[in-house]
């Protein structure tokens, strides 16, 4: 396998949607193990003040400012990355919206849902179209996509081991812009995993379950801390390590 030359020998990971959440708690951890991270954010301020914090740390982080929702800019952001960095050994999809809280499939708007799709969905495959070519060409790559439960088919439909559980009669048919896209990701996740196998590049879905974020409020019971941990264990996987998964507390759970 015919590897590129790196201009920094540390294996180098790009988190989309860096700068806050669960994306920025990823990239502290990973930049905790000794990777180059680079937080990806379409806002540069934000992103760099983001960058700042942690590299007050002491940890290796850098900025690459892109869009997932625009091909031109995901490109001018590799082409930035080969040059300064010559490789690419991790993608963290974690850029997402959720504009429909709470509202029901009955009455979700269609620009809503096309919005939706946009960044959730269809950002992650341009980024996953990006960074395949030049993984396969280093004959490494772990890419992690945040996705949830809540596209489950099991949740929508309340069987299983989510018969009983509380949100499937609170949430019922809301939010439903989300949980599709969520769903589309779980499907594009089996999809790519399928293609890459061989290749030593590994592709998995993470349900980081409630967290205590912007987006799933202060009151969720699980830490930031605790739900970027799954996330970076399937981002630093060995050659043993699984592909095509859907992960909960590093427990495979089902789609």
């Amino acid at each position: 396998m015919k590897s590129i030359e790196s201009l920094d020998n540390k294996r180098v990971a790009l988190v989309t949607g860096g700068n806050r959440g669960i994306g920025r708690e990823i990239s502290r951890q990973l930049a905790l193990k000794g990777y180059h991270v680079l937080i990806g954010c379409r806002d540069a301020e934000k992103g760099r003040k983001t960058v700042e914090e942690l590299s007050n740390d002491g940890l290796n982080i850098d900025l690459q400012v892109v869009d997932v929702n625009q091909v031109e800019s995901i490109d001018q952001m590799i082409q930035r990355v080969k040059k300064e960095h010559g490789r690419l050994d991790v993608l963290v999809n974690n850029a997402g919206i959720i504009l429909d809280r709470g509202v029901s499939i009955l009455d979700v708007e269609e620009t809503i849902i096309k919005e939706t799709f946009e960044t959730n969905f269809f950002g992650v495959l341009r980024m996953i179209h990006t960074v395949v070519p030049l993984m396969k060409h280093m004959g490494y790559g772990r890419i992690v996509n945040l996705s949830s439960g809540l596209g489950a088919f099991e949740m929508m439909s309340g069987q299983g081991p989510y018969k009983d559980h509380p949100l499937v009669s609170q949430i019922k048919g809301s939010s439903s812009a989300y949980r599709i896209s969520k769903t589309m990701l779980n499907a594009l996740t089996s999809l790519v995993a399928h293609e890459v196998a061989g290749t030593n590049i590994k592709v998995n879905a993470v349900c980081p379950g409630s967290v205590q974020t912007d987006m799933g409020g202060s009151d969720a019971p699980s830490t930031v801390e605790e739900g970027a941990d799954t996330a970076v264990w399937l981002a630093t996987l060995s050659e043993n390590g699984p592909n095509g998964g859907y992960f909960r507390d590093r427990q495979p759970i089902a789609w």
